[in-house]
């Protein structure tokens, strides 16, 4: 993976979730923060909001640092594939990652970093359709090309959950 300029985003955040609340709130004001956190509830305790569906990690973290402008992207890709599976624009079956946001401007260049990394960005929406991507979700980590992915994210449904772990065999269709 070639990224040149991350310079551009302030803030990628990769922590534990439970964890999120630490994060200064003071120091990302007005900066771009790019989550790339999940839950895991046997990691992170249960967080019975985001059991029950009623907001997205990305929305915690957004309403934790009101001043941010927060853009959910890179969490639903293994850390070796995203090392790994980058190609240049125009290539066949190029991988596509799924991003949300609220603030336009703040997803456009994170969009564009998403194309340096080597992978065809697809916007989801706001950071409430985000749960479309989460964790156990059927396209989490798995790698499709953006026909493939814009697809698959138009078929999801709240109720519709992967086994646990199962993105690991990583299956494309």
């Amino acid at each position: 993976m070639r990224c040149r300029k991350w310079q551009r985003v302030d803030v990628a955040l990769a922590l534990p979730f439970s964890n999120y609340k630490t994060i200064p709130t003071e120091l990302l004001s007005g900066k771009i923060v790019v989550d790339i956190n999940n839950y895991y509830p046997e990691r992170d305790g249960q967080i019975i909001e985001l059991d029950e569906g009623r907001i997205t990690t990305s929305e915690m973290i957004a309403q934790h640092l009101p001043g941010s402008r927060v853009v959910k992207a890179f969490n639903s890709i293994m850390a070796n594939d995203l090392q790994n599976d980058g190609r240049p624009p125009g290539t066949p079956g190029r991988r596509a990652l799924p991003m949300a946001g609220d603030d336009p401007a703040a997803k456009a260049i994170v969009a564009k970093l998403v194309d340096e990394a080597g992978f065809d960005p697809v916007d989801v929406g706001p950071l409430s359709e985000g749960w479309r991507f989460e964790r156990a979700r059927p396209v989490y980590c798995v790698p499709f090309d953006k026909v493939g992915l814009t697809s698959a994210l138009a078929q999801s449904s709240r109720d519709n959950f992967e086994a646990e772990y199962s993105w690991r065999a990583q299956k494309k269709s």
